[in-house]
């Protein structure tokens, strides 16, 4: 079956249609959105962004044009599209909440150099932040996440993270010297 013919059956309520493209991209598809929620979304949420994918080129076949790109392509760029919505939904729920005690605990290079009280200052200076500034500080020195995740979870340019990052860390310098 080809791509027109795929489409043309599904069009006319073709299971057998739909099902043949289940088997010929589910792989692809699954690649696809296990590389975009990488460490974030569990083989369940894979697996409901690829099922998503389906559905949707079962409900809007008419949506394809065949002038654009072949079937592969239309349904790479959903299931791309679908997995970063996915990512984003995932990243808003894991809200950041800084527990002192964990941080004290966690922060082993700095639990060498830093006092307890030194470490409870640094913590009470980051929770003076506003937001965002300071869940990107928490992000990407206490997560390690690198400026590029930071923006996109955020929905912010990577500029602007770079920028915030660099402002944040002159406040957090300026409140602990004073």
């Amino acid at each position: 079956m080809n791509d027109i013919q795929i489409i043309n059956g599904i069009k006319n309520g073709s299971e057998a249609a739909v099902n043949y493209a289940m088997n010929k991209y589910s792989k692809l598809m699954w690649s696809i959105a296990a590389t975009v929620l990488i460490n974030t979304a569990t083989a369940e949420d894979i697996e409901e962004c690829v099922a998503d994918v389906f559905i949707y080129l079962w409900q809007n076949p008419e949506k394809y044009n065949e002038e654009r790109g072949g079937l592969k392509t239309w349904l790479s760029a959903i299931i791309k599209s679908k997995a970063i919505d996915k990512y984003r939904q995932l990243s808003k729920k894991n809200e950041i909440s800084l527990n002192d005690e964990i941080i004290i605990e966690e922060i082993d290079v700095i639990n060498d150099i830093m006092t307890a009280e030194t470490k409870r200052e640094l913590i009470a200076a980051i929770n003076a932040l506003e937001e965002p500034d300071r869940e990107i500080i928490v992000r990407r020195y206490y997560y390690q996440q690198k400026p590029q995740e930071i923006g996109f979870i955020l929905d912010i340019p990577v500029k602007q993270v770079k920028n915030k990052l660099y402002k944040s860390k002159l406040k957090l310098r300026e409140m602990l010297t004073n």
